[in-house]
């Protein structure tokens, strides 16, 4: 235990001594001999080797280091004295800007597209030069900073020669404010370009000042005679409009069911020589896409063709034609055609037109109020020297812009359609009284008046219920003024307020969409849309059940009156214009044939109709029309058998091909598996004179719609 301790002690002791000196000699030779192995191994001894290690160096490196060598007060200094020798450099440039600006921008310039290859340098600032920057400011005949655009160098300095100090030298950057902002790609010495203008030297100088709005804006970060570039204008897009809601509105009618002749005989129903469904549907086709079922009224895609019916004779307001031929669609049934003609007078009564033009702001479009100005001009050119016209327009409020004037006076008339503007919504019924007002101060002895409400259908202002504006309509038709309706535009077209107001103002309506149409309806066949021969023209045909065990009347779903109608005086239908057409089509089936849809009742009275006709049974039914000639109130009554040796009239296969066509695009189950295809063969061989091109444009339609259904 004692030997423990004692080691211990010693130990102890040990570490309490000095430590000893170290031997100076030997350490030298140490030393020594250690530098001889190093250089040795190095093969090194005489030059000192290099490593990968550079001297910090470049501009703002140096800036940095000198910033953290520098004391609060040394900063002070240095920054107070940059600033005093900046403000003495800008003043001269300042100064002198004004002369090289003058001519920098008048006259043609030259561009010179200069490839800069550099190497890589250490990371600078993107500096521009005094010289090489134009600073522009409104002037006369100037432009500004945004007009000329900016200019990108590269990072490296590049010597530029010695420009004359005549020519102004501006730095541009293409830039397209209209397209998207491009992707900003890494940009590197190789690929940079500089693009350069020199104005001739004659150039006039500015005006204005050359800094107006201040210097320091167009001189914004220059610091020694180097101006910093203005960051590049982001373009600025517009939000892309939302699309009008579509509000357009058609009729809702069911398709004319299949009749049994034994238990209803008796079809009647009012005229119609509307066209404005063919417009529609020719517009929704040509714009891509098929039409709206509602959109198709079949009677008036047929009326919108003319057919050589032979005139009337004597002094017969209309001649009455029927015609049979062979249905296309189903074996063993019969298309029956009635055909009316409207007389054409050698002269034409003077007409008192009031254009009732909507100038609401759904009217703007250009297929709307300009094209209402074209088309008015084209039939100004029609009217003759005994014709006045009053122009009345409704939006918000109603207003005559034009008092009742002579056709003859041409450019008063011109100069108040130029005047009109879409703006404001639409007071329709307000307007409406005051045309109407208009046409009762117009009245003339001999002379027609006509209301001509020219609308893309917009009533959303005025009188609420549509049923007080039809009563509206049809007091103002007993003084003797006709209502017609012209439609143009699509998107909120409202098809069923115009059908419905042209029916009780004893008027047409059309659709407008081409100048092409406007001609067809405003001045080809002007007269026929404002001089009425006929009114409350009804038709009534009795079929034969003998002859006939099923019938169908092919279209007229929105003109169909009830049996009692016919002979009531009272109620209201359609007007025959001057040297206007009708056409109306039934689908017959004869009795015994297999196409008959139907089984024949166990306890029907066939066999006894059919003892009863004896002599009868040549007539397939009995056409009875009534009309009214205007201004009269006691209808005349036509009546004319339908015999079934008839044959087919004029022009009959286009008629039965365009009434297919309809029945094809309404989705018709009532014509078995007749196809596009099969309306377009029959169409095309019964085409015949088409001095107007209306027949072939309706055979491309045809085509236009077979591929949108596939």
């Amino acid at each position: 235990m004692n030997d423990d301790l004692d080691d211990l002690n010693e130990l102890k002791d040990l570490f309490d001594r000095e430590l000893p000196k170290p031997d100076p000699a030997r350490r030298a030779d140490a030393i020594a001999l250690a530098m001889k192995n190093f250089d040795r191994t190095q093969e090194t001894a005489d030059v000192a080797r290099q490593t990968s290690e550079s001297q910090p160096k470049g501009i703002f490196r140096g800036a940095i280091h000198m910033l953290f060598q520098m004391n609060t007060r040394a900063v002070l200094t240095a920054t107070t004295a940059l600033a005093a020798v900046a403000l003495v450099a800008v003043i001269p440039v300042v100064t002198q800007m004004p002369d090289r600006m003058s001519g920098g921008i008048a006259g043609d310039r030259s561009e010179v597209k200069t490839d800069m290859v550099a190497p890589d340098p250490a990371p600078q600032p993107e500096l521009f030069s005094v010289d090489d920057v134009q600073a522009l400011a409104p002037g006369d005949g100037g432009a500004t900073a945004t007009d000329t655009g900016r200019a990108r160098v590269s990072d490296s300095a590049v010597t530029e020669p010695p420009m004359p100090p005549a020519a102004a030298l501006e730095a541009r950057e293409e830039f397209d404010a209209d397209a998207p902002a491009p992707r900003v790609p890494s940009r590197s010495a190789g690929d940079m370009t500089l693009r350069r203008s020199t104005a001739p030297t004659g150039a006039a100088p500015q005006s204005g000042g050359g800094l107006s709005g201040g210097f320091g804006g167009a001189l914004t970060g220059q610091v020694n005679g180097r101006i910093a570039p203005a960051p590049v204008p982001v373009p600025q897009f517009e939000p892309v409009p939302t699309p009008a809601p579509d509000t357009e509105a058609f009729p809702e009618a069911e398709q004319n069911p299949i009749k049994v002749t034994a238990e209803d005989p008796v079809s009647t129903f009012s005229i119609d020589v509307d066209t404005a469904s063919w417009s529609i549907i020719r517009n929704s086709l040509t714009r891509g896409m098929l039409p709206s079922k509602d959109a198709v009224r079949i009677e008036e895609m047929v009326n919108y063709f003319s057919y050589d019916y032979p005139a009337p004779e004597g002094d017969a307001p209309f001649a009455t034609h029927v015609g049979i031929s062979d249905s296309p669609w189903r074996e063993g049934t019969q298309i029956v055609q009635i055909g009316l003609q409207g007389m054409l007078p050698e002269a034409r009564p003077p007409m008192n037109l009031v254009f009732l033009i909507d100038t609401s702001g759904s009217m703007q479009d250009a297929n709307k109020l300009p094209l209402l100005k074209q088309s008015f001009r084209l039939m100004l050119g029609q009217l003759g020297e005994e014709d006045m016209v009053s122009i009345v327009t409704y939006a918000g409020s109603a207003g005559r812009v034009l008092e009742p004037t002579k056709a003859s006076d041409r450019q008063t008339i011109l100069d108040a359609l130029d005047r009109l503007e879409a703006g404001g919504s639409t007071a329709g019924q307000a307007g409406l009284q005051q045309a109407y007002a208009t046409a009762t101060e117009m009245a003339r002895d001999g002379a027609v008046s006509r209301v001509i409400l020219a609308t893309d259908g917009d009533f959303n202002v005025g009188i609420s219920d549509p049923d007080d504006m039809k009563d509206y309509i049809e007091t103002q038709r007993g003084t003797g003024t006709y209502l017609s309706v012209l439609g143009f535009g699509r998107g909120n077209l409202d098809d069923a307020t115009m059908q419905a107001l042209a029916q009780h103002g004893n008027g047409m309506a059309a659709y407008i969409d081409t100048l092409s149409e406007a001609q067809k309806v405003l001045v080809d066949q002007l007269t026929g849309a404002l001089v009425p021969i006929a009114d409350d023209v009804k038709i009534q045909v009795e079929w034969n059940p003998a002859e006939v065990a099923e019938y169908r009347l092919i279209g007229y779903e929105t003109r169909a009156l009830r049996r009692q109608d016919f002979n009531n005086d009272k109620i209201d239908a359609g007007e025959i214009g001057a040297g206007h057409q009708v056409t109306a089509l039934y689908e017959i089936t004869p009795v015994g044939s297999d196409a008959r849809m139907t089984d024949p009742l166990r306890y029907a009275p066939e066999q006894v109709a059919a003892e009863q006709s004896g002599a009868e049974s040549a007539e397939l039914g009995f056409l009875r029309l009534r009309y009214k000639a205007p201004g009269e109130s006691e209808s005349r009554l036509i009546e004319t058998p339908v015999r079934s040796d008839a044959g087919p009239l004029p022009q009959a296969d286009w008629a039965t091909a365009i009434a297919g066509f309809g029945q094809i695009l309404t989705g018709s189950d009532l014509i078995g598996d007749w196809s596009m295809g099969d309306a377009i063969a029959l169409a095309t061989g019964a085409r015949g004179e088409d001095p107007f091109g209306y027949r072939q444009e309706a055979i491309n339609l045809m085509r236009l719609a077979q591929s949108l259904q596939r």
